[in-house]
């Protein structure tokens, strides 16, 4: 009994000034809090504190403005926007702000289940998609963000051009031959300044990668064509890229540099006293660059250019200002040579138009 009565003392001093003492004519402080409306589940509502919550909510609060989605856009502004919605594939939605992902994946999934949006305000049934996101994107629908302009990097010579030269020397060449080795055969195109086409030809070397290594062998059949090539400023040989991680293109690779290294020093011109000024005459070109160069690059590999080569040869006919334009013999004399599924498709002859091509463009491009 004395307890209590003790308890209920101490409580009785502490409520003048402790927890449950509070100034006269000072309000409470209550803590605000929202509650989505539940008329459309997108305004909120404000409420001084879940203890004056029915208050609130019976006498100082209106019921917010049901708008439609569509209720905020012209008709033309509508008809933009499920324009794209119900057409656009995915990758075209992955475009629009906010449909990266798994949200333009979801809108597919939900129109091919469900049919086309036939209103704005059904979008919002796409899941990932509610009211906020779903505005931002109509937005960025009505306007797109401008596209900034891609910024051309200058190309280094000696990312395409081995050794390195001068580029006042290339720029004056009045013309080149092209050449590259295949496993059989060596093809060559000879283009002026002016991108026409003055030779193209190939010539099949019997004693390539035939029985044992024979030096004497590989030193005819290249010297005989070293004999055919017309004369120029610059010869450019493909510089092959061949992977030393597969074993078994050791014999093709070692063909390839045995090829190169002949060429190398059949053509380049020996004096008694040699000008220092003067550039060398012959010189390499990646053939991965020029696979880049017309977009022929699968990875590390490069894929046939046969495709790129007919091009070619039809815009020189069609067009009245050709990338390249090819004599009318040339024309006839190959214009099956590299069709689809033949049996030889000319390979070599394609590389060595291709490399003469992309020398010329690349070396506009860098400058």
């Amino acid at each position: 009994m004395w307890v209590a009565r003790r308890c209920m003392s101490l409580i009785a001093r502490r409520g003048q000034y402790g927890l449950f003492y509070q100034p006269q004519g000072s309000l409470p402080k209550l803590e605000f809090r929202y509650l989505n409306c539940t008329c459309c589940w997108r305004s909120r509502i404000p409420v001084a504190g879940f203890e004056t919550l029915n208050d609130t909510l019976s006498s100082s609060t209106t019921p917010c403005d049901d708008k439609s989605l569509d209720a905020y856009y012209t008709s033309e502004q509508r008809d933009v926007i499920l324009q794209l919605l119900n057409n656009a594939a995915e990758t075209e939605l992955a475009a629009v702000k906010l449909l990266r992902g798994r949200k333009s994946v979801n809108i597919v999934e939900y129109r091919t289940r469900n049919g086309p949006f036939k209103n704005l305000e059904s979008v919002i049934n796409v899941p990932l998609l509610k009211h906020k996101s779903a505005v931002i994107v109509f937005n960025s629908i009505l306007n797109p963000p401008e596209k900034k302009e891609k910024r051309k990097v200058k190309i280094q010579l000696a990312k395409f051009i081995r050794p390195e030269v001068e580029r006042t020397w290339l720029e004056k060449a009045n013309s080149i031959v092209s050449i590259v080795c295949g496993v059989n055969k060596i093809a060559w195109a000879h283009v002026d300044r002016g991108m026409n086409v003055l030779e193209w030809k190939h010539e099949d070397c019997h004693n390539f990668l035939k029985g044992t290594y024979m030096a004497s062998a590989y030193l005819d059949d290249i010297s005989s064509v070293v004999s055919h090539l017309p004369t120029a400023d610059f010869f450019v040989v493909e510089k092959p890229s061949i992977s030393l991680q597969n074993t078994a293109l050791y014999p093709v690779m070692a063909h390839m540099r045995t090829v190169e290294a002949m060429l190398f020093a059949l053509l380049e011109p020996r004096y008694t006293q040699p000008d220092i000024t003067a550039p060398p005459k012959v010189l390499n070109m990646m053939r991965t660059a020029v696979g880049r160069h017309f977009g022929l690059m699968v990875g590390d590999s490069r894929t046939s250019g046969a495709q790129a080569v007919q091009k070619l040869m039809t815009e020189s006919v069609t067009q009245k200002i050709p990338r390249v334009t090819f004599p009318h013999n040339l024309l006839v004399k190959y214009r099956n040579s590299f069709q689809m599924g033949g049996r030889s498709r000319g390979e070599e002859l394609c590389d060595a138009m291709l490399q003469a091509v992309a020398f010329y463009e690349l070396l506009s491009e860098s400058s």
